[in-house]
């Protein structure tokens, strides 16, 4: 009954474009692992270890489509529960070091070392064990978000209100994880990761299986949000989205609708930023930032609002143009970036997904007229 309700609320496009994801997180670490670095047909690991990033990233776009595309909300708070979710899986990679750290202390990591902890805080407890930090990375975000929705939407907090709220919220956050005192790394956040689940974070292997965890992941979002958005559920959504007024004068719970879709994006950019902390090494309170949120919201402008597959896309061309220019023009990335967002919002309000749609519209109307 779940598969069939997973199943029925993907397009055709969009299961082509599911079955994509996966092709890409199967092909890429097969041709790393199995062809030799001599064939041109070898995949390097840096290669990985960036389709990996791009990916997660898809991810973060995706949660932040969900909202905005579907129910009008547009946060610019989910870089957030993006390093929330990054920042308990850093707790469970430190704790795999034990002794291997500097100081050679089995249950204080480095940090805590040099900062004259006497004991692991409680927060820390549990965080040794997978399962436990797999459960954290969905809860901890999804808690936030319970919480800020809970009295944001039952207070009818809309429109940029909101978006001020959830951008006061992230940068709070980042305020207080730069504390030495949070016991979460302060300024220099976590690093210096070893092991995974009794694997070798820069083995080749392993970031050949977290590339294809993350394309996993992806997938695992699109069907997600496919099938809520295809439901009777998501048909509320976007009439919540049009007219939420005329929602409210209906009868209908619209603080619940928005409620459940808030923190379902919450937990997909939690283990986002799960998946994401092992591939680049590095949690940090810099990933709080606001500007992380909203080039966020870029990526989905970019792609397209509302569509899915347009996020996925944005988030890949916009961080392909950042990765580029910030290698060869590192000083014009930021101009390049805000006259991207306003061009889109000027000239492609539909994103490139919404180009392709009317372009392909525009040729089915010629082929009408021609036998006229």
């Amino acid at each position: 009954m779940i598969t069939r309700f997973l199943w029925q609320g993907l397009s055709r496009n969009l299961r082509l474009f599911v079955l994509l994801v996966l092709l890409v997180g199967v092909a890429l670490p097969v041709l790393n692992q199995l062809v030799p670095p001599s064939q041109p047909l070898h995949v390097p690991a840096w290669m990985l270890q960036l389709i990996g990033k791009y990916l997660c990233y898809a991810l973060l776009a995706l949660a932040v489509d969900l909202v905005w595309g579907f129910c009008g909300i547009l946060s610019l708070g989910h870089g957030a529960f993006f390093a929330l979710g990054g920042y308990c899986m850093g707790m469970y990679l430190l704790r795999q070091i034990g002794s291997r750290g500097v100081y050679g202390n089995p249950i204080l990591p480095d940090f805590m070392v040099f900062l004259n902890y006497k004991e692991l805080p409680w927060f820390w407890h549990g965080f040794d064990q997978f399962w436990f930090a797999a459960i954290m990375i969905v809860v901890v975000p999804s808690l936030l978000a319970l919480a800020l929705g809970w009295f944001a939407f039952r207070s009818r907090v809309t429109g940029v209100y909101l978006s001020i709220i959830t951008q006061a919220m992230t940068f709070a956050l980042m305020l207080a994880f730069f504390r030495n005192d949070m016991g979460l790394g302060g300024n220099n956040g976590m690093t210096d990761f070893k092991d995974i689940l009794g694997f070798s974070v820069q083995a080749d292997s392993t970031r050949a299986a977290l590339c294809f965890a993350s394309a996993l992941a992806l997938a695992l979002g699109l069907v997600i949000s496919a099938a809520v958005v295809g439901s009777r559920f998501g048909k509320a959504l976007t009439a919540v989205r049009d007219a939420e007024s005329r929602m409210r004068f209906l009868g209908y719970r619209v603080e619940g609708y928005k409620l459940f879709v808030f923190v379902l994006s919450a937990a997909m950019a939690g283990v986002a930023g799960a998946i994401y902390v092992p591939q680049v090494g590095i949690i940090n309170p810099s990933e709080f930032s606001p500007a992380n949120s909203i080039e966020a919201v870029i990526w989905v402008a970019v792609g397209g609002r509302g569509t899915l597959i347009g996020p996925v896309i944005g988030a890949f061309l916009v961080n392909w143009g950042k990765t580029y220019l910030t290698g060869a023009l590192p000083e014009v990335w930021l101009f390049a970036l805000g006259t991207l967002f306003v061009a889109v919002t000027l000239f492609l309000p539909k994103g490139v997904v919404g180009l392709w749609s009317q372009v392909r519209s525009r040729g089915v109307t010629r082929k009408a007229r021609v036998p006229a």
